[in-house]
């Protein structure tokens, strides 16, 4: 109780700081989201807005920072109704941009209440997670960090709350009673960062303890046993922060807090905060999940982005409000170095192994030199969400792969190694890429969450401060011209090559169990699926030149009734031989024999270590701090 009354102390002086702010501005809007129906996946808000006689334009974002694109609400906002002094105030909705009301506000009339709902069909009955874009409204055409809101939150009786927010009323995360909490005033544009995670079976842990400022592990599961991190899991994420700071210099948050929902069988995904992450994870994950590399890079991922992403932001995507549209350049600096950083966080922590990341690496430049739309369109070109959409990419889609997705995040890792390494060769491994980040990512010191936008100009002046080099023609050869081969020169700087072999690492064969189709992706260029429709094919390939086509089924291989084991065996029989591979083929309602000649058999990527040079892979995955260091704070 004693840390609960001095949590609530500490908060009164942030919030009168807040109010001083906010003041200065004008009176905070109240904003009321009420998550008792959560369980029936929908939302209630009620907003009370101090307005004055005349036209009123009020508005809900579209452009939400993260999500690169045009990715607001808007379909799933409902029951909205404005009212003064107890009578209802007429609203239309703006015909071009759709995000917008419009209404005419009586005279003597000061304060404007609004309701909302808004349908989320994520929420379960045990857990639900708020991002603020889904209930906020406020007034348009003014900046977001010059409008003051304070918000108030309801969940379901003893559920607990997972935020950065800073609670105004006493609230204590180990014992929570579910209702109403209170929040410090902050501004539109921090709250809509401020995503609130709460569930039924909920705890917190606080991480890295003497660190400063604090941080901490909000996880809500399905289940109160799926809540109960294990120590090391505990441990490794308080690492994380020590690695972090070495790596990349002081933070830009007040606190941070680990958003952490575990939900279903198969993979994760992440949303970037100043001072905290929204992540969802596999609900096994704290009681014997063993992480790939990805799904271990995911919490470091978006951590990075406190500093890569939220602080430091390509100027396109440092706009002054959710209604001017983004302008997607430098993913692939803020995409890519992060993925680039999680990645290595992820081994550096200990919760995959170097031998892990060898292979995932392996993999990561084998799909990307069999992606086929990199003879056409370059790296930089697939930052633009309005040309392909961000979910666009990947294996998933007729010709995805001859499309190209979002390549700037594994292309950016590869990118970002290239740079490291080639900083530890031009000055003899006394520096790397943590001389860049140092400068990079500390413009304007340490201290509260802001945004400090860089160019393409600056990226290219800070690595030049580290090392003086052609930067700019280093960038613009790998990221602005068209790259028909991936680029495989950091990790060969790094000592090693990638190679091919029909011989299965045991990495190897742990991903085909996600993806059974990549031996054939790799040798005869088609994907597909267990029951054998074709999902892709590779332009250029085997395949493409033989006329197999996207939506085709195959049911028969050499005689014996399709399976993707059947299609391997058929691939290693044929190694040598010039003996084409005979497939039966389904096109809607025609079934017509097929043939592949293709004699190389299985191809299998991996990383072999390269003879007479220095190992700057494993100097690179190397932990800036020890655990035993860590353990002691």
């Amino acid at each position: 109780m004693k840390e609960i009354q001095l949590r609530f102390q500490l908060l009164s002086i942030v919030f009168a700081s807040s109010l001083l702010t906010a003041n200065a501005q004008h009176t905070p809007i109240q904003i009321h989201a009420d998550l008792t129906d959560a369980p029936r996946k929908i939302y209630h808000a009620d907003v009370d807005l101090p307005v004055h006689r005349g036209p009123l334009e009020l508005i809900t974002p579209e452009w939400i920072p993260g999500a690169h694109g045009p990715d607001g609400p808007i379909g799933n906002i409902t029951g909205i109704r404005f009212e003064a002094d107890g009578k209802t105030i007429p609203w239309h909705r703006d015909p071009v941009d759709t995000y917008e009301y419009h209404l005419e506000i009586p005279a003597g009339v000061s304060l404007l209440h609004a309701h909302l709902d808004c349908i989320f069909s994520r929420a379960t009955r045990t857990a639900a997670t708020l991002e603020w874009e889904d209930l906020m409204l406020y007034p348009a055409h003014m900046p977001v960090h010059e409008i003051a809101i304070q918000p108030t939150v309801t969940v379901p009786a003893h559920w607990g709350i997972g935020t950065s927010l800073k609670p105004l009323t006493p609230y204590d995360p180990q014992h929570p009673e579910g209702g109403t909490v209170k929040y410090a005033a902050t501004t539109v544009e921090m709250l809509e960062d401020s995503p609130v995670m709460t569930g039924l079976y909920f705890h917190e842990y606080a991480l890295a303890p003497g660190v400063s400022p604090q941080h901490y592990m909000d996880v809500i599961g399905p289940t109160a046993a799926s809540i109960e991190a294990r120590p090391e899991t505990v441990e490794q994420m308080s690492r994380l922060v020590h690695e972090a700071f070495a790596m990349y210099g002081p933070p830009h948050y007040t606190s941070y807090h680990f958003l952490i929902l575990l939900q279903g069988d198969g993979g994760g995904g992440g949303l970037e905060h100043h001072e905290s992450s929204d992540n969802t994870i596999q609900k096994d994950f704290f009681t014997g999940y063993k992480p790939s590399v990805g799904m271990a890079g995911l919490l470091p991922h978006e951590f990075t982005h406190s500093w890569n992403g939220k602080y430091r932001r390509p100027d396109g995507l440092s706009t002054p409000d959710y209604a001017t549209p983004m302008q997607d350049n430098l993913l692939w600096v803020y995409e890519g170095l992060t993925n680039y950083l999680g990645d290595v966080m992820g081994e550096r922590i200990g919760m995959v192994t170097a031998e892990q990341y060898r292979q995932d690496l392996a993999l990561t430049a084998a799909e990307q030199d069999a992606t086929s739309g990199r003879a056409w369109r370059s790296i930089e070109d697939t930052t633009f969400d309005s040309a392909m959409p961000r979910n666009g990419g990947g294996r998933g889609g007729a010709w995805s792969s001859w499309k190209r997705g979002t390549d700037y995040y594994p292309e950016g890792s590869l990118f970002w190694l290239d740079v490291d390494t080639t900083i530890r060769r031009l000055t003899q491994d006394k520096k790397s890429l943590r001389d860049f980040l140092q400068i990079f990512l500390q413009k304007g010191g340490s201290g509260v969450a802001r945004v400090v936008p860089y160019s393409l100009s600056e990226v290219e002046a800070d690595l030049n401060q580290v090392v003086a080099y052609d930067w700019a023609g280093f960038i613009k050869t790998r990221l602005y011209d068209v790259q028909p081969n991936v680029n495989t020169e950091g990790i060969e700087q790094g000592g090693y090559r990638l190679e091919y072999t029909s011989e299965l690492t045991p990495e190897m064969e742990r991903s085909l169990k996600g993806n059974p189709s990549l031996a054939t992706w790799f040798s005869i260029g088609l994907s597909e699926d267990r029951e054998g429709t074709i999902r892709d094919v590779r332009v250029g390939s085997v395949a493409d030149k033989a006329g197999f086509a996207p939506g085709q089924k195959l049911t028969a291989v050499n005689g014996r009734v399709f399976t993707i084991e059947a299609l391997t065996d058929a691939l290693k029989a044929a190694k040598g031989a010039n003996t084409p591979i005979q497939l039966m083929v389904q096109d809607e309602d025609t079934i017509a024999p097929m043939s592949l000649l293709y004699n190389e058999g299985p191809r299998y990527p991996r990383l072999s270590r390269a003879d007479n040079t220095p190992d700057m892979l494993t100097e690179i995955l190397a932990p800036m701090t020890s655990a035993a260091t860590d353990s002691n704070h």
